[in-house]
């Protein structure tokens, strides 16, 4: 299920062997850019490890591993991997140390009490069981899109092109696959089987079938765009935008350096009255307005 990660001596396995302690001035400097972007740590759990080889190989996709980098990833690592126990004995390939006892267990320019409060809201949305799927549930919705959109063609079929059976049978296709862009992100989040094939089984078939998308290509965007939401230049669905409007002092200076005579954004002050809440939810969404942890 996972690639074997490129084989390197765990230095915690030597008998008598203390781990080596690292700072988070250290780790920050480990990042893949500036003058040692050949290399790339991380810190799950306090333990440090080096991905420069492995992030390529990563199941879940290069980016999203390499956007932690520097940082601390224990939040991102509980939350995208299903079977914890698998991952981590690949892990152990990679371990090259852990933190120092005087440094905190995440970067500094985290807030602290957010994390807390986030972890705090998690162990108690796991203990009430919120996150246990209801399988009939998950059946009916599939059955349900699969008759909307059958009904949707039996119209046309049946009763023809006019004006009537036309708008009954958008409004029926369309509501099929609305649903359907629901189910497959669920599916696609690995949230309702337990093994991750069935998951992406059925993902496949209902981003394919009713909506004519690759399962693969979402997924890679949308798991950066939950792993660092609204960070730019690292959540996908941020970086659509410059061609269209532009926000914060460093993107503006950025274009402006370019000296392009026109540009979309310059008239992006009428958007609010055009197709702002339309076109750009994710952006103006109240959810989005508070402060993350990343």
């Amino acid at each position: 299920c996972c690639p074997q990660p490129v084989a390197k001596k765990n230095p915690e396995s030597s008998v008598g062997f203390s781990p080596r302690r690292f700072t988070w001035e250290e780790i920050g400097l480990r990042t893949g850019q500036g003058h040692l972007q050949q290399e790339r740590w991380l810190v799950i759990d306090r333990k440090v490890y080096d991905i420069s080889q492995f992030y390529q190989q990563h199941p879940g996709g290069a980016r999203v591993i390499s956007h932690y980098a520097g940082q601390d990833a224990t939040d991102a690592f509980v939350a995208f991997h299903v079977n914890k126990a698998l991952v981590r004995k690949y892990m152990s390939s990679l371990l090259i140390g852990e933190l120092a006892p005087d440094q905190i267990s995440m970067e500094p320019s985290k807030n602290k009490l957010l994390v807390e409060d986030f972890r705090e809201l998690h162990a108690t949305i796991e203990r009430m069981g919120l996150l246990n799927p209801n399988s009939l549930f998950f059946f009916l919705n599939f059955l349900h899109i699969l008759l909307l959109e059958a009904a949707s063609w039996i119209t046309l079929w049946y009763f023809g092109t006019s004006l009537v059976p036309l708008l009954i049978s958008a409004v029926l296709l369309t509501t099929s696959q609305t649903q359907a862009g629901y189910l497959h992100h669920d599916m696609g989040h690995l949230s309702v089987f337990s093994k991750p094939k069935w998951n992406h089984m059925v993902q496949t078939f209902m981003i394919g079938q009713p909506l004519g998308m690759a399962a693969n290509w979402w997924n890679l965007r949308h798991i950066q765009h939950h792993a660092k939401p609204n960070c730019f230049r690292k959540d996908p669905d941020l970086n659509m935008h410059s061609s269209l409007f532009t926000f914060g002092k460093v993107l503006s200076v950025e274009l402006g350096m370019k000296k392009k005579k026109f540009m979309p954004y310059n008239h992006q002050h009428k958007y609010f009255f055009v197709s702002e809440y339309h076109y750009f939810p994710k952006v103006h969404s109240p959810s989005n307005c508070h402060r993350r942890l990343n």
